[in-house]
């Protein structure tokens, strides 16, 4: 172990979209402040999540458009899909990200940043074990965990016997799986499915519940059920996986329970996307008196601070939605709070958030259910794609556009947009709902022709028939 204990005004555990933005900032206003990072500089978006998925997504679309070229009246003749070259694409442009971090990170005055794994051996002092082998101790008044989440193992049995992949090593693969069983409907299971099936595997996504994306209203649950299965994908809902286990050939047989019945289906290649966990059991909070939730989440209040004064922690560790624009608010948050001493929360803010299936489902605020269970008075407000004048233009009609809209107000309260561009669709929504306007500003608004924001007007006319 070094002899010497190095002291910090702050120490930020993870390099994370939360984390990175905090050190520099709070670097730039002269704080002497150590970010530790046992991985990778960027986190998991940059270098297990956004970054690389959406990479080998857009390769897919390009796939999924090609195979579509007559219906433009386009010849494009065979093609074929190189699964290496699209990985190595996938893999520069990860590096740059990350290299580009690295470098502001080392060149920042400062800041130091130690390659290691850290756990608190009191409240404020942490030994990082270094990838080098040493030790070292610091300390620092003001600490922040921003250590994430990692893919969940579910427990089912006869997994332990057979290989399955989560949603990083998936994405290393050489050759293409032949038949892809992804067990989980949610955001995850449903890019990486559309995906390789796009790619040329055949795919079957296993679901629990009765739809897909759980917490989704079922209208726009059961069109993206239509979208998949249009694609040739295999969706098999209200199935439990009660045993797996490895069969001739090197596959994998998943036994499930349904309706009372139960059947095997058998892949080559078996995909685990049954949400994440939190990157804590390592940090020994304990020491530090941090209390943590049932399932390892680490309790802060509205302001991100947890159990132990002066020990805060942002992004997906804390629980809560876990998206790389939540993060990077509760940076905001901190910096604010510590740097200029304002009193910042993260009560009432907006979550916005995307799926990146093709066509794109883009969600604020609430889902009709959700306003129905908390009694709200409201109307909804529909359009399908095949009535959007761009989409058909464009051969993109698939989807459809929700907004739920107070009966009292007029103002938006919520809005699900599936069809192409509806993350950014969703987006032109957020900033009216931002600035409080009511549907009518939208309904009213001129809107350059032809655009999908053009197709505001008519979304919100539909209220006035």
């Amino acid at each position: 172990m070094k002899d010497r204990k190095r002291e910090f005004d702050a120490i930020v555990i993870g390099s994370g979209q939360g984390g990175t933005p905090l050190v520099l900032s709070l670097a730039d206003e002269g704080w002497r402040v150590a970010l530790v990072e046992r991985k990778a500089v960027g986190g998991t978006c940059v270098n297990e999540g956004c970054t690389p998925t959406k990479t080998m997504i857009a390769s897919a679309r390009v796939a999924h458009l090609v195979q579509r070229s007559e219906e433009y009246g386009v010849v494009a003749g065979e093609s074929s899909v190189d699964i290496q070259k699209v990985i190595q694409r996938k893999r520069q442009v990860v590096e740059s990200f990350r290299e580009g971090s690295r470098k502001r990170i080392i060149d920042s005055p400062n800041l130091s940043l130690i390659e290691g794994s850290a756990s608190f051996v009191g409240d404020r002092e942490l030994e990082v074990r270094l990838k080098e082998g040493e030790t070292e101790l610091i300390e620092a008044r003001t600490i922040v965990i921003n250590t994430g989440t990692s893919p969940a193992t579910p427990k089912i049995p006869g997994l332990e016997r057979v290989e399955a992949h989560d949603s990083t090593s998936i994405m290393e693969l050489d050759e293409l799986p032949e038949h892809l069983i992804v067990l989980g409907g949610g955001y995850v299971g449903l890019e990486f499915g559309q995906m390789f099936r796009r790619f040329g595997s055949r795919v079957t996504i296993i679901q629990r519940d009765k739809q897909l994306l759980s917490l989704e209203d079922e209208d726009i649950a059961t069109l993206v059920l239509e979208i998949l299965r249009g694609e040739g994908i295999d969706v098999l809902l209200e199935s439990e996986p009660i045993e797996i286990d490895s069969c001739e050939n090197n596959r994998n047989s998943v036994r499930l329970r349904f309706s009372d019945k139960e059947k095997p289906v058998v892949g080559s290649h078996l995909l685990l996307a049954t949400g994440r966990v939190p990157n804590t059991p390592d940090l020994n909070l304990e020491r530090a008196g941090v209390k943590v939730d049932g399932r390892g989440f680490i309790e802060v209040n509205s302001k991100l601070e947890t159990t132990t004064k002066n020990v805060y922690a942002i992004g997906d560790v804390k629980g809560g939605p876990a998206f790389t624009h939540i993060s990077y608010d509760d940076f905001r948050v901190m910096k604010e709070n510590l740097v200029n001493g304002r009193g910042l929360t993260i009560q009432e803010r907006f979550v916005p958030y995307v799926v990146f299936i093709d066509p794109q489902l883009g969600r604020i605020g609430l889902t009709e259910k959700q306003a129905v269970s908390q009694g709200r008075q409201f109307r909804v407000a529909t359009l399908p794609f095949d009535r959007v004048a761009r989409a058909i233009e464009t051969n993109e009609t698939r989807g459809m556009m929700k907004a739920l809209v107070d009966s009292k107000t007029d103002r938006i309260i919520g809005a699900a947009i599936l069809g192409v561009e509806g993350g950014e669709i969703m987006s032109a929504i957020q900033i009216a709902m931002m600035g409080n306007l009511p549907y009518t500003s939208l309904r009213d608004g001129i809107f350059a022709h032809p655009t999908f924001a053009e197709s505001l007007n008519n979304v919100f006319m539909g209220l006035d028939t």
